[in-house]
C-alpha cells in the first residue's frame, strides 16, 4: 500500500493503531484496491464528565490540578505529548486525535459542584496542560469561557498555557480575574517562521497573532509569559533568542522552554513528519534527540524529560538562561496567584 497523502491543515495522515486495540487490520493490495482519500473533515463527540479536574504529583509541573474541556485538539502539532492519549478512548494518536474529538459539554456545572464540596483546598487551577482551551471548537462550544465565568464567581486562580488567539475572545473575563490576582497566562510560541508554522502546528495561529494576543492580554492587565515550547533540534532551535525578543517585544513578562518530548506512538508519527518534510535532515535530527535522551527518542524520567540531558540539552539551557538574563525575563512561577479570596457562592470569606 502506498503512503497516505499528506493532507492540507493537518499535522499528520497517518492513523496508526492505538496500543490497546485487540486486532489490527492490514491492508493488502490485490491489485483492485483503489484509495478513497481520507476526510479532512473533525467530528466533535458529546462527554458528560463526572468530574473535571484532575491531579497530579509532578515535580516538573508548576500546577498539581488541571482542567481539559476537550480530548484531542485540532491545531494539529505533529509533536503533541497528549496524542497517546486518545488510545484511551479507543482512538488513533494520529489523524484521529486532530479530528476526532472530544467536548465535555457540562465542565462548567461539573466544576462548580466540584469547588463547593467542602472539603476543598483552593490551589491554581491550569487550563491546557493536555490539549489547548482555546482550539478551534472552542469558537462554537465556548467550554472555556464558561469555565472561567465560573472560576471568576468563586474566585478561584487560573493559569492557561494556549497557542490560540481565541484567548483573546474571554479578555473581559481575564482582565477581571487578573484585576483580583487571579489569572496568568503562558502562550506558546514555537517559530516565527510561517512555513514552518504551516506544516508544524497547521491549525495554530499565526506567530503574528500569538505576539498580538500578548501584547493586548498585556494592555489590559493581564499577567503574560511565553513558553518556547518544544524546542527541537535542528527544526526551531536556533530561533529561541529571537523568539524570547520578539515576545519580550510584545509585552511578555516571564518566559519558560522545553525540549521536544516523543512519548509512545508520537516518536514514529514524528519521524514520518521528518521524512515527509526535512528528508535531508531527519537523520541528524533524530541523532541529536538520541544524544538528549540517553541514546533514546524519549526520556520520562521527572527531571529529565523536560529539558534532556548531554551536550546539545546543556546549551540550549545557558542559551535560555543568557537570554533571560539579558533580557531581564522573570522565570515561569514568579508570578504568584492569591488562594485566599476563594469564596464559593454564598460562602462566608474567612475574616483573618
Amino acid at each position: 500500500m502506498s503512503t497516505p497523502a499528506a493532507q492540507k491543515g493537518r499535522g499528520t495522515s497517518h492513523n496508526p493503531d492505538n496500543r490497546f486495540a485487540p486486532s489490527r487490520s492490514v491492508a493488502e493490495d490485490d491489485g483492485w484496491y483503489q484509495e478513497v482519500p481520507l476526510t479532512q473533515g473533525t467530528q466533535v463527540r458529546v462527554e458528560l464528565a463526572k468530574s473535571v479536574i484532575s491531579r497530579n504529583t509532578s515535580p516538573d509541573l508548576p500546577f498539581d490540578r488541571s482542567i481539559n474541556p476537550y480530548r484531542g485538539c485540532e491545531h494539529g502539532c505533529i509533536y503533541c505529548y497528549a496524542r497517546p492519549s486518545h488510545a484511551y478512548w479507543d482512538l488513533s494518536p494520529g489523524l484521529d486525535f486532530e479530528t476526532k474529538l472530544i467536548a465535555k459539554t457540562n465542565a462548567a456545572e461539573v466544576l462548580a459542584q466540584q469547588l463547593s464540596k467542602p472539603g476543598y483546598v483552593c490551589a491554581p487551577i491550569n487550563l491546557g496542560s493536555n490539549t489547548d482551551p482555546y482550539q478551534p471548537i472552542e469558537r462554537e462550544q465556548q467550554l472555556t469561557r464558561r469555565l472561567l465565568e465560573v472560576l471568576l464567581r468563586f474566585r478561584h486562580p487560573v493559569t492557561i498555557v494556549t497557542k490560540g488567539s481565541l484567548v483573546l475572545r474571554d479578555l473581559d473575563l481575564l482582565a477581571e480575574l487578573a484585576s483580583q490576582r487571579l489569572a496568568r497566562v503562558m502562550i506558546s510560541l514555537t517559530t516565527l517562521d510561517d512555513d514552518l508554522k504551516r506544516v508544524l502546528e497547521p491549525r495554530a495561529a499565526s506567530p503574528k497573532a500569538r505576539l498580538r494576543a500578548i501584547r493586548v492580554l498585556r494592555g489590559a492587565g493581564v499577567p503574560v509569559g511565553v513558553l518556547c515550547s518544544p524546542m527541537i533540534p535542528m527544526v526551531n532551535d536556533s530561533e529561541l533568542e529571537r523568539l524570547l525578543e520578539a515576545a519580550k517585544e510584545a509585552g511578555a513578562q516571564s518566559a519558560a522552554y522545553m525540549m521536544l518530548r516523543l512519548p509512545l506512538e508520537v516518536a514514529p508519527l514524528f519521524e514520518q513528519w521528518l521524512q515527509d518534510h526535512y528528508p535531508q535532515r531527519a537523520n541528524h535530527v533524530l541523532s541529536l534527540i538520541r544524544q538528549s535522551r540517553g541514546g533514546e527518542l524519549y526520556d520520562s524520567r521527572f527531571g529529565a524529560r523536560m529539558r534532556g540531558e548531554g551536550v546539545f540539552a546543556e546549551l540550549l539551557a545557558q542559551r535560555f538562561a543568557k537570554a533571560m538574563k539579558r533580557l531581564d525575563f522573570a522565570g515561569r512561577e514568579t508570578q504568584t496567584l492569591d488562594c485566599s479570596a476563594f469564596c464559593p457562592p454564598g460562602g462566608q470569606m474567612a475574616l483573618f
